[in-house]
């Protein structure tokens, strides 16, 4: 339960980080917030947790802030393998991916780990 609650926040994230910026943007309805959340949560699952372990003295040296650098790059790769995902350039999605973290952040201590559900 508490997975498919992780997935609809973070569609519900990628849902908020396109209403605030003009350079990304998802291609459909509903579904397809819920494909690109499950390939990007895939992506930076399996690949950005192998970045982070090979970029851990740059992620140690800037205190974290390398992460939204392997985030970022974890979204231009989802659009790059989804056809339902645009995001302009870089810049975008760095703060694309600031604002999907801050958002599942805030959704998921709020949500998963109060056991409302």
């Amino acid at each position: 339960m508490k997975l498919l609650a992780r997935w609809a926040i973070l569609a519900l994230a990628f849902w908020v980080a396109t209403g605030f910026l003009s350079g990304i943007t998802v291609n459909g309805g509903f579904w397809k917030y819920l494909w690109v959340a499950l390939l990007f949560g895939l992506i930076n699952t399996f690949i950005g947790s192998l970045l982070k372990l090979l970029t851990l003295p740059a992620v140690l040296i800037t205190f974290g802030l390398f992460s939204f650098i392997i985030n970022a790059a974890m979204l231009m790769l989802t659009s790059r393998w989804s056809s339902a995902l645009d995001v302009k350039n870089f810049g975008y999605a760095l703060l694309g991916s600031l604002i999907i973290s801050v958002v599942s952040s805030i959704l998921n201590r709020f949500f998963v780990r109060a056991r409302w559900l």
